[in-house]
């Protein structure tokens, strides 16, 4: 824009056609263009060109409105004059005007098909004394306006020539505002000052503002160019906000913080190798330019250093008795496990220096793997830290990421170990059963390293790349199943084995721990409910199938949101919640046992099962109909079932003549064999017995005992092979009232694990042929001539032995 500084006279008329401006606020004496493309501004424009050139601009109070109407329109404007017109290509016209005289906006006269309105001129008388406080002033203003555009770079003769021809002050507060970088708002403010004086105190105030802003740009920007050479210009952004923060007191920043990182460096108690690669890279640090990314990389690698717990561990409880006091207080039973912890406490106790154990807990889900990891934590005084492996697939979550990657990070294991503040947690490692492997490599392998005490005391995270006392670290594993758990790994670890827990045991974990915990959740006391030892076995056998008690306490804290509600309700009664109502809490039974059997049938034995979740009772059944000796297999079974079933036919074929059966029955008969519950999948190397027992019951038509049950696998010979899950299989058994089990004589030991309870209702019977299992299972014994099977009663500990 250009100023004109004189202008002849012009007869303002009272009524002018509006032009609508954005953005800008127009001053007396003004040379500018404009664009105008509003229909209703063009003929303005049009109509202002047609009459005397002369046309009012009038800043809008909201440059995004397309269609201003008076009350958008500030008041006070500038009569212009309409020097040229060009219409441009696409329809927009370009004008160039001069401000002449300000005009107030008396009123709209239309609206349409543009802005006419009605004004007031505003005439300013110029000062002719001028005093000395005033010649100060226009004075100061010209100098400031000097200092700004000689800062700016923009100082030229014609420039001050204009400025100091403006003898008035009105005309030079109207100049300077107008080369101002002022808001709307406070332009039109400045406009809206009729008082010359008073307008130019105002622009006055703004350019020492400018002034000031204008000053310390030039020195941020002289700062910053003195530290940067030509290969560095990427940095000026970053120059400037120190050049600010140098400002703002805040100077040498890179001292201070390298400074503190040596400070705790030697607070930290690192080995000699650790220390060395931590000083190593401070030094590099020191030389690198604070905003570098790769000095945020080495930061971040230092702040790592310095905050893992080198030196510092927690100080063992020793005392046997009172960590056997805790472990007892947190579960119930669990001796095993209870046993190994105390003896690591007494080992530790008298050999400071011995290494951690590394063991495995495997068992079911909900029989409190993860809580007695807690529990050894809070009985040893040592802090605890949990991760999981399932579905893991990276190895890098374990060994940690290489510094050359964007984002590296210590492995899971060294960020639990910081995350412990201590050198020796307790270190969870849940779901190792499920740990995955990829194109990234094994997860399972490199846990190798970490889980072995031979190895483990210097322990390598890719992202630290100095080695880590792990040895001191008490490691627990947890599985579900340790099939699946590597070979190598599983070596390197102490499996102690959870197994479900009996209805008795479940009874009391309830009363002792469940009842208690879920009343005070629901915020209820013994007050209001009273849960019968029969209520809770129907929980436990008609509301739940599980091994662990997880269920079992979701079902118990059901039954006691029950009550709450019911005293909420103002009902502030003892609910009595035995075998007889607890449908009323939890609703019908979720889970059927299997049909006692009546009566010794024809073609069906009593099998044992296990599943993750404990032992279940599995019937199978065998038919013989017209054929041509094909074996039949149906109710979901596996390839492991399928030979076992293959396995007893030939059997009892090769024995016919012995169970006086005619070899034509297998060639003019078809033999079904039928496992119940056919959408359920089965597999498993324990069914053998039970198969050749329901199929010689069905092909010599002895009925089977319907109060024996029985586990264990066949070869062709007909000697009877170990299983495993005994105690849920014994279980099983007694749930449905069954007290005779036949088992192989190689589990006579696993007898031993079995709680008291159990051995004393139910008669364990060894066998190692499956003639022995006939003897017992089938109401008529088979004709060959054998000694009766031990029980376990029995003194005799030697195995049955066959006369054959």
């Amino acid at each position: 824009m250009v100023y004109q500084v004189d202008k002849d006279p012009v007869d303002i008329p009272s009524t002018l056609p509006l032009l609508p401006v954005r953005d800008i606020v127009v001053y007396s004496y003004m040379f500018l263009p404009l664009f105008v493309g509003r229909e209703s501004s063009i003929k303005a424009v049009e109509e202002a060109m047609e009459k005397d050139r002369l046309i009012l601009l009038a800043t809008q109070k909201d440059p995004a409105n397309d269609s201003p109407n008076p009350d958008d329109i500030y008041s006070v404007g500038t009569v212009a004059m309409v020097m040229k017109k060009l219409k441009l290509p696409d329809n927009r016209v370009k004008i160039l005007v001069q401000g002449l005289t300000k005009a107030r906006i008396k009123n709209y006269l239309s609206t349409e098909p543009m802005l006419t309105v009605e004004i007031e001129k505003i005439e300013e008388q110029p000062m002719e004394d001028v005093s000395v406080e005033m010649e100060a002033l226009m004075r100061n203003v010209k100098e400031q306006c000097e200092k700004i555009l000689s800062l700016k770079g923009l100082v030229s003769p014609e420039v001050m020539e204009v400025l100091e021809n403006v003898n008035d002050p009105g005309r030079l507060a109207d100049l300077v505002a107008s080369n101002l970088r002022l808001n709307i708002e406070e332009s039109q403010m400045i406009l809206e000052i009729f008082d010359s004086v008073e307008r130019l105190k105002k622009v006055n105030e703004h350019l020492s503002k400018e002034l000031e802003l204008s000053t310390m740009q030039a020195k941020i920007q002289s700062q910053a160019k003195e530290e940067m050479s030509k290969t560095q210009r990427e940095y000026f952004l970053r120059e400037q906000l120190r050049a600010i923060k140098a400002e703002l007191g805040d100077l040498d920043e890179k001292a201070q913080e390298v400074n503190e990182f040596s400070d705790k460096i030697k607070k930290a108690k690192m080995p000699e190798e650790a220390e060395n690669e931590a000083k190593k890279q401070l030094s590099r640090l020191d030389q690198m330019h604070p905003d570098s990314a790769e000095a945020s990389i080495v930061r971040t690698y230092l702040d790592w250093m310095v905050d893992i717990p080198w030196g510092k561990s927690t100080k063992d409880k020793l005392d046997i008795k009172k960590a056997q006091k805790v472990l007892d207080e947190d579960h119930y039973d669990l001796k095993k496990v209870k046993e190994r912890i105390l003896e690591y406490l007494s080992v530790r106790k008298l050999n400071k220096d011995m290494k951690g154990p590394i063991l495995c807990f495997a068992g079911p889900p909900g029989v409190g793997k993860t809580s007695l990891g807690k529990s050894i934590a809070r009985a040893l005084g040592r802090k605890f830290v949990r991760m999981s492996l399932g579905g893991i697939r990276d190895e890098a979550e374990i060994r940690g990421h290489r510094r050359t990657y964007i984002g590296a990070l210590p492995g899971r294991i060294i960020q639990g170990i910081k995350q412990a503040g201590t050198n020796n947690p307790v270190f969870m490692m849940d779901e190792i059963d499920k740990v995955g492997a990829d194109f990234r490599g094994d997860p399972s392998a490199a846990l190798l390293e970490v889980l072995d005490p031979e190895q483990n005391n210097a322990f390598s995270d890719h992202y630290l790349n100095v080695p880590f006392d792990l040895s001191n670290v008490m490691f627990i594993t947890t599985a579900n199943m340790v099939e699946p758990i590597m070979s190598a790994l599983k070596d390197r670890m102490e499996i102690i084995e959870l197994s479900g827990y009996t209805d008795e045991e479940k009874l009391k974990i309830s009363r002792q721990f469940l009842i208690p915990r879920q009343m005070k959740e629901n915020g209820i006391s013994d007050k209001y409910i009273k849960l019968s030892d029969e209520a809770i076995l129907a929980i436990v056998n008609q509301y739940t199938a599980e091994a662990g008690l997880r269920n079992l306490e979701r079902e118990i804290g059901t039954v006691c949101r029950k009550v709450a509600r019911s005293v909420a309700e103002g009902k502030r009664v003892q609910q009595k919640v035995n075998r007889g109502n607890i449908h009323k809490y939890l609703g019908q039974p979720k889970r059927l046992t299997e049909e006692e059997r009546e009566s010794n049938e024809i073609g069906i034995a009593t099998g044992l099962a296990w599943t993750q979740v404990g032992g279940e009772i599995l019937y199978i059944e065998a038919t013989l109909m017209k054929g041509k000796g094909s074996l039949v297999l149906t109710g979901s079974l596996g390839d492991i079932m399928k030979e076992s079933a293959q396995a007893a036919l030939s059997y009892v074929r090769s024995r016919a003549k012995d169970f006086k059966i005619n070899h034509s029955v297998f060639e003019k008969n078809d033999i079904h064999i039928h496992v119940p519950a056919g959408a359920i999948p089965k597999d498993g190397p324990s069914a053998g017995i039970t198969m050749a027992t329901a199929l010689l019951s069905a092909i010599t038509q002895m009925p089977s005992n319907k109060d024996v049950a029985m586990t264990g696998e066949i070869t062709l010979r007909g000697r009877v092979l170990p299983i495993g899950g005994l105690k849920e299989k014994a279980l099983a058994a007694l749930r449905n009232n069954i007290r005779t089990v036949i088992i192989p004589e190689r589990n006579r030991k696993d007898v031993e694990d079995i709680p008291e309870t159990i051995k004393k209702k139910i008669d364990f019977i060894y066998v190692n042929h499956i003639d022995d299992v006939i003897d017992v299972a089938l109401v008529k014994k088979a004709p060959a001539s054998r000694k009766k099977p031990q029980k376990a009663s029995a003194v005799k500990k030697s195995a049955v032995k066959k006369s054959r």
